[in-house]
């Protein structure tokens, strides 16, 4: 069950994330990214703000440094041969590197980054609790297994099943040109650590 969770849950993901970059033009995904900014500066105050959006654009610099996505500045000159060749190259060079929808995949990439910076921005602060959660689920497995109780494996696919779907809507999240709550993206990992914790108590242990 859980592999087969995890399968389907990934090809959700890899549809989605091709498909968005040629249902929206770039435009849409800066525009977005100039709302998130403004709710981040009036929800955490500039300072914050200020800081996940510095460290989206150097994640967003780094990508692109390691990306083998096209870009108008990396195209060819065009060959002073003659005047059908030259028009030939440089309209292959314009479809090829200002294609519509290697810009918008370029865009997404930079509100993504902005959305994992805000995710990073607040992860510190949210370690212990998941932490908690997973040391919690931990006691449980071992008082289990000293108390002789069965385990669930129903219950330990349940929660991870769980844990699989959380991470590919966290992934679809940074992606989807829709405008979340603020809360939302810092409060997603624990969820996930929650859902962590349980999955671990729930998990089969021999005294």
């Amino acid at each position: 069950m859980i592999r087969s969770v995890a399968i389907l849950s990934l090809l959700i993901l890899l549809v989605l994330v091709l498909y968005v970059p040629s249902a929206h033009p770039p435009e849409r995904f800066l525009t977005q990214l100039r709302t998130e900014h403004e709710a981040a500066v009036a929800y955490w105050g500039s300072e914050p703000a200020m800081r996940m959006l510095e460290r989206a654009l150097k994640m967003q610099e780094t990508t692109t440094n390691i990306t083998p996505i096209p870009a108008a500045k990396d195209a060819p000159p065009a060959p002073s041969l003659n005047g059908a060749m030259s028009r030939e190259m440089s309209s292959v060079n314009q479809r090829l590197f200002n294609n519509p929808y290697f810009r918008s995949v370029d865009a997404l990439v930079l509100l993504a980054s902005y959305r994992l910076a805000t995710l990073l921005e607040w992860l510190p602060w949210l370690v212990v609790f998941i932490l908690g959660a997973i040391a919690d689920g931990g006691l449980i497995r071992r008082i289990k297994a000293k108390e002789f109780l069965q385990h669930d494996p129903e219950m330990y696919a349940l929660y991870a099943s769980l844990g699989i779907m959380g991470i590919c809507m966290i992934v679809i999240g940074l992606v989807l040109p829709v405008t979340p709550h603020p809360l939302l993206l810092p409060s997603a990992p624990l969820l996930i650590g929650i859902l962590a914790g349980r999955a671990l108590g729930c998990f089969h242990r021999r005294g």
